[in-house]
């Protein structure tokens, strides 16, 4: 294969990616069809299977991007902000924000993801982005309460995380998801700003 068209192939690749993290964080996994993905890319229905073996391949390497996507930003915000109090004031405020709400395209695909994944089967790939990606982003809130990055996680799948930073990423997934399920009504903004308030102490 030539150069150019290699290099054609993964820029065709990662557009593909990119329109898929983004549907499926505006739509769920559930909600996104393969021809939807293409045509948001600008390529044919029918390139799709020269770049992934399935629709679930697909989900599950946009699932795990756009869950990276999330964790990178909260990493960056964990190792550029010096007093990690304000570093977690300032995730979960942004987090359970209405930007957020209104914005799915761009925001947490803990959030997104939530009820698709819930319907599949524990063997099913997207369920294991979904789980690393979860606890990934508890593990980052760890080290938000610890002071230092990485400090104290993990290492191993099956050892218990931290109680608190489970319970605070368990209150702002179920806060999104419960504000964008009742957007429109004044209840959607009382569910972030509740949160909002027993998370920081408001």
């Amino acid at each position: 294969m030539a150069r150019a068209s290699r290099e054609q192939r993964a820029e065709n690749h990662e557009r593909v990616l990119e329109e898929a993290r983004r549907l499926i964080r505006e739509k769920g996994a559930d909600g996104v069809s393969v021809p939807e993905v293409m045509a948001a890319a600008g390529l044919t229905h029918g390139g799709f299977y020269k770049h992934f073996a399935s629709k679930e391949a697909l989900l599950a390497e946009a699932g795990a991007g756009a869950f990276g996507a999330r964790a990178a930003t909260l990493d960056d915000l964990v190792a550029t902000e010096p007093d990690p109090a304000t570093a977690r004031a300032r995730f979960i405020a942004g987090y359970l924000s209405t930007w957020h709400r209104d914005h799915p395209g761009d925001g947490c695909a803990g959030v997104a993801l939530a009820a698709d994944v819930a319907r599949r089967r524990p063997d099913d790939p997207l369920h294991d982005v979904y789980v690393a990606g979860v606890t990934r982003l508890a593990d980052t809130l760890h080290a938000l309460h610890s002071g230092e990055a990485g400090g104290g996680v993990p290492t191993t799948p099956g050892d218990r995380r931290d109680p608190e930073a489970l319970a605070e990423l368990a209150t702002l997934v179920g806060a999104q998801v419960l504000a964008r399920a009742t957007a429109g009504h004044p209840i959607s903004e009382q569910f972030l700003d509740a949160a909002r308030d027993r998370l920081l102490g408001g």
